[in-house]
């Protein structure tokens, strides 16, 4: 991976860590305000349009091309080989419900999940950075980090309930403990780093922006992550493909998860 691609891609995500923090202190009641219809048909959030806007001008002014997939604008062809896989923020509701548990979340690749090349993930209200390249393992605030290989004894997962509910999802929930925490990127980041077992969402509702950099996060922490059918979670670089998703720390646990034949 390149490296102006991979300190542009950085610096993407820090102007818009900083965007968003200016914009919760100063206009915290507008974050969650509709202003219009997003790429993918989803109402576009006051704060998503100020994020995806800062990525947008960092690119058109960059000597370095890229070109751009989000939520908001979809693709934005910027003359270059890699796109950008971008979900401005990661958690709207959370962030302008006041819980501080959102992310900004980049990756690098060219036309699928599988070839993405590196990958960041911030928790914006913390500071935390979570980030991976291929073949070189998986790292919080630089330090490298490993999925469990082995659940704990009484397991700890986070399950998409409410709306979202499956039968599946109901018998996993009798699991252990059980925490859902509305961003799909940092969910998936925390099974990287051990402190969840498994992160589990049983309906095809997730977009390749919501997981591309946290997929690679995973894997690269020794993890891995499917779908509730047990294949191989893979998806083109676009707005219309929806996937379910099973992140664990091992293939045994997967296994062990997934509905039996």
């Amino acid at each position: 991976m390149e490296e102006t691609l991979k300190h542009l891609a950085y610096q993407i995500v820090e102007q818009i860590s900083r965007a968003v923090k200016k914009e919760t202190k100063k206009n915290f009641y507008k974050l969650g305000k509709t202003i219009g219809i997003g790429a993918d048909g989803s109402p576009t959030s006051y704060i998503d349009q100020v994020a995806e806007d800062v990525a947008l001008a960092m690119l058109e002014k960059s000597s370095v091309k890229a070109n751009l997939l989000s939520e908001e604008k979809g693709f934005v062809d910027f003359g270059g080989t890699s796109v950008f896989v971008l979900d401005p923020v990661d958690g709207t509701r959370n962030a302008y419900r006041g819980i501080p548990f959102y992310s900004v979340s980049l990756a690098i690749g060219t036309s699928k999940i599988s070839d993405i090349e590196y990958g960041i993930v911030k928790n914006i209200p913390t500071g935390d950075v979570f980030t991976a390249e291929k073949h070189q393992g998986a790292f919080l605030n630089n330090t490298r980090i490993r999925a469990c290989e082995v659940p704990s004894a009484e397991m700890l997962s986070s399950i998409s309930l409410g709306k979202n509910y499956t039968s599946r999802a109901g018998l996993l929930s009798k699991k252990g403990n059980i925490r859902s925490f509305g961003s799909a990127s940092l969910e998936m980041c925390l099974v990287a780093l051990s402190a969840l077992d498994f992160y589990f969402v049983g309906r095809d509702i997730l977009r390749v922006v919501d997981i591309a950099a946290a997929t690679l996060i995973v894997r690269e922490a020794g993890g891995v992550v499917k779908t509730i059918t047990g294949e191989t979670l893979d998806m083109e670089f676009d707005l219309v493909g929806r996937t379910s998703v099973l992140a664990g720390c091992s293939e045994k646990l997967i296994r062990d998860l997934l509905p039996k034949a």
